[in-house]
């Protein structure tokens, strides 16, 4: 089927930068949104940020400026630049896309694994 497999998180810290990739494998026909959302212990996930196809963006109050969503098409890939981190940002991250299997497929939302990222004031 699809797959999303996250790389690039870990321990950084406060006003360091990290980047974060997430490849999308399988049967792929077309993909829509992809995205980045976090979850922080005793929190819901929330939105990082969003790209759509033809790089229409969209980021979370709590990280414009600081980080920036970009994905290339023809690896099937979206990456999070992140700057200038906060020790608020300490977070699982998850990479989200929609994604269509064959051409009269409805979209389906997909999720990866997580990663983690902890930043040390």
């Amino acid at each position: 089927q699809v797959q999303l497999v996250e790389s690039g998180g870990g321990l950084v810290q406060a006003g360091g930068s990290l980047t974060l990739s997430c490849a999308a494998s399988g049967s792929i026909f077309s993909i829509n949104t992809m995205g980045w959302y976090r979850q922080a212990p005793g929190n819901e996930r929330a939105l990082v940020a969003t790209i759509i196809r033809g790089d229409f963006t969209n980021y979370a109050d709590s990280v414009k400026g600081r980080f920036t969503i970009s994905r290339d098409n023809a690896k099937n890939t979206v990456y999070l630049q992140m700057n200038s981190l906060k020790p608020e940002d300490t977070a699982v991250y998850y990479c989200n896309a929609n994604i269509r299997t064959w051409a009269g497929a409805m979209l389906a939302t997909y999720w990866g694994q997580g990663t983690q990222v902890t930043v040390s004031s």
